[in-house]
């Protein structure tokens, strides 16, 4: 930079020399951690399911033979212990935090694990919340793990953003569900991720219809989505629309979703599993 005479076109980098990549600002991960894949699940608003479509993607997962992990970034609204069934406190030494495991073996950390009281809110502002994202990440000791799902907040805000940052998340599944407002959210949702040069792997319509017991025969409760539409509109070619099953909720609330196995994420683990 010393030597620099300002003639960026005669400049072998080609006025690039001063620009930051996103990797200037990747955040180590934890000396105890091997994490190969890590794929962020996302939604352009809240009440769309996100949660639990980040648990049946690691079941679905972990059924399929991987090792995953997920890390719950919605530091404030955190659901993903209750639908495991995990309320066990993480185990800690002076370098590491490990992460708890699910009843078959999925690796698990989230706010809620350290509360003393699960219904206690955390009231924090946006940095330190983006903070303890980070610190998921660096300080936990996640050993061996092909996927590691990040459960994001709702939205486009401060900790999405710093998630993209600092970690190395190499593709987003984004969640929504049939109604034209949240299809607005959606395009809000694609047009960050590519803004910040990550990938869309799929999109996941939750609630997409109600399947009759008897007849078979669908019902689409909230209307007939455009979202394929959309979809190919952006380029991406995967998505899954999973059914209303009150089964799946009961499940969730015992703390047993990963006995539930009748979904259809057929195209979203195939993109997942070509990275």
């Amino acid at each position: 930079m010393s030597e620099c005479n300002h003639d960026c076109a005669s400049c072998a980098s080609n006025g690039n020399c001063g620009k930051q990549t996103r990797e200037d600002f990747l955040k180590p991960q934890n000396d105890l951690s091997d994490v190969k894949h890590v794929i962020a699940v996302m939604s352009g608003k809240g009440g769309v399911g996100k949660s639990m479509v980040t648990s049946l993607i690691a079941t679905s997962l972990m059924k399929k033979g991987h090792k995953v992990g997920i890390l719950d970034a919605d530091i404030t609204g955190p659901s993903i212990p209750k639908a495991f069934g995990v309320n066990e406190k993480p185990r800690g030494t002076e370098t590491a935090l490990f992460p708890v495991k699910s009843k078959k073996g999925i690796s698990i950390m989230s706010s809620n694990l350290l509360l003393d009281d699960v219904t206690d809110p955390i009231i924090w502002r946006g940095p330190v919340i983006a903070g303890a994202v980070e610190q998921f990440w660096t300080d936990v000791a996640w050993g061996d793990i092909d996927y590691l799902i990040v459960d994001m907040p709702p939205g486009t805000g401060d900790v999405p953003l710093t998630t993209f940052q600092s970690l190395p998340v190499e593709g987003i599944v984004i969640v929504t569900s049939p109604q034209d407002l949240v299809s607005m959210i959606v395009e809000k949702a694609v047009k960050m991720a590519n803004k910040i040069d990550i990938k869309v792997l799929s999109i996941i319509e939750n609630m997409s219809y109600f399947e009759c017991p008897n007849c078979g025969e669908k019902h689409y409760i909230f209307g007939k989505s455009n979202i394929d539409e959309l979809a190919y509109s952006y380029g991406i070619n995967s998505v899954d629309k999973l059914k209303i099953d009150p089964t799946l909720a009961s499940l969730t609330d015992e703390g047993l979703i990963e006995e539930y196995d009748d979904y259809n994420l057929n195209q979203t683990i195939k993109e997942i599993e070509k990275l």
